[in-house]
């Protein structure tokens, strides 16, 4: 999936965030939705303006982002 046909940036919408196209939902909202268990139908329930393949972009979005080569600290309990 191309995630490009669904998601972009503009300093004007939500502060440069990554957001749908067309919408002013972010892909963490997203992101976040479904680490809290939400499912695909619920999140569309809430957001009418999404659709499945916006979903899937987004974490096909998150995916790509996290491959760059950057280090993420991680908290030592």
């Amino acid at each position: 999936m191309d995630w490009r046909q669904y998601i972009h940036t503009d300093f004007n919408v939500m502060m440069g965030k990554p957001v749908i196209i067309g919408t002013r939902i972010p892909v963490e909202l997203i992101l976040e939705k479904l680490a809290a268990g939400e499912t695909y139908d619920q999140i569309l329930e809430a957001h009418p303006r999404l659709t499945k393949q916006a979903i899937l972009a987004a974490i096909a979005f998150a995916s790509e982002s996290l491959r760059a080569d950057v280090l993420y600290p991680v908290a030592v309990a």
